[in-house]
């Protein structure tokens, strides 16, 4: 489940459990993932959260760090000690407790602590099981994880080999380059377990060579369709160039595009109905009023009058339980494209 800083209606992590079970509430999620018992936080194919028991399968990552002994600056080897120090003698504590996350600059500008604090992170002295208002709490991997777990010594391959297996099973068909990706390791480690994951070749027009999970392949597709905004960060479509081969659906984030030059908006989220994407909107909130500043339907869900009904619904369905699970009581579409659409989706909303 990818973290972002981002909040818009809600923050990623929270608006993913919510595309699939629906409006559930906000602190329950919150609950579910910050309780200190059932997850942890790092690196997979971005900072993610993960269950607990996949504690094991990221000692190859840690023991990757170790080697490189840094994550993202020098790591100063006093201050390492001075953290764990702290954490032996205090308990959990927050960047803030360990003497401050930043010097006063820009962001990236930490101070020592907080860089010793990131670093012992990723090599897995430190943990993170919950955060408070978005602030990680940094523990002791001896006090957070349970000994089972940390006992588990698995080799590199085998913990490439479990991942990789993971992500063709999520991705149900995928390429070499979509594998990677999931779990974010080279190609060439996907190369050298592919055989021992047990997903098979498959052919898939205009792909490269494409593996599938068996049981995919053995089984009558089930599940149930939502019609849902998603998270630009969803697993679903994070992958942009897989999001274009899958749905034929050009997504991009444009939050860090400058205001001017952006096309559909600062965190547009893609309309999910039916098994397609056929849209998107730019939400926003203003009191207890959702804001469309952009909604816009793609031109195949919209190409009839009768389809663009179905979408007109399902756009309106999206927009209304998403108001509801935010706690607003309205909603406002500024723009709709194509336009000839706005008075049909006034009155769906109605």
């Amino acid at each position: 489940m990818q973290l972002d800083t981002i909040s818009v209606l809600a923050r990623s992590h929270e608006l993913v459990a919510y595309a699939r079970l629906g409006a559930v509430g906000r602190s329950s999620v919150e609950r579910a993932y910050w309780n200190g018992t059932a997850a942890f936080e790092y690196w997979s194919h971005a900072a993610c959260v993960l269950p607990i028991g996949d504690w094991p399968l990221y000692a190859f990552r840690r023991r990757d760090y170790q080697r490189r002994g840094r994550h993202w600056h020098r790591t100063p080897e006093e201050a390492c000690k001075e953290v764990l120090a702290r954490l032996h003698a205090d308990g959990p504590l927050t960047a803030t407790g360990l003497g401050g996350a930043k010097k006063g600059g820009e962001w990236f500008d930490r101070t020592d602590h907080k860089i010793a604090a990131e670093y012992l992170l990723a090599t897995g002295e430190v943990v993170c099981t919950r955060r408070v208002g978005w602030r990680r709490v940094y523990d002791l991997a001896e006090r957070a994880i349970p000994a089972e777990l940390r006992e588990q010594d698995l080799s590199d391959e085998e913990c490439v080999t479990t991942l990789v297996a993971r992500a063709g099973r999520a991705l149900g068909v995928a390429t070499r380059a979509d594998l990677a990706d999931y779990v974010r390791v080279r190609g060439d480690q996907v190369d050298a377990v592919i055989e021992a994951t047990g997903l098979v070749p498959v052919e898939v027009r205009g792909w490269s060579t494409a593996w599938a999970h068996p049981e995919g392949l053995d089984e009558t597709p089930r599940g149930r369709h939502r019609t849902t905004l998603l998270s630009p960060f969803d697993s679903l479509v994070w992958d942009r160039k897989r999001t274009q081969r899958m749905f034929a659906f050009d997504h991009r984030l444009e939050a860090y595009v400058p205001k001017a030059k952006r096309v559909h908006g600062y965190f547009t989220m893609p309309v999910l109905a039916g098994g397609h994407l056929i849209g998107r909107v730019d939400p926003a909130r203003e009191g207890t009023t959702l804001i469309a500043r952009k909604a816009s339907l793609e031109p195949a869900a919209a190409n009839t009058p009768a389809k663009a009904e179905r979408a007109v619904a399902h756009l309106a369905e999206a927009l209304r339980e998403a108001a509801e699970w935010v706690g607003c009581d309205a909603v406002r579409v500024e723009r709709i494209d194509p336009p000839a659409l706005a008075a049909p989706l006034a009155a769906a909303l109605n």
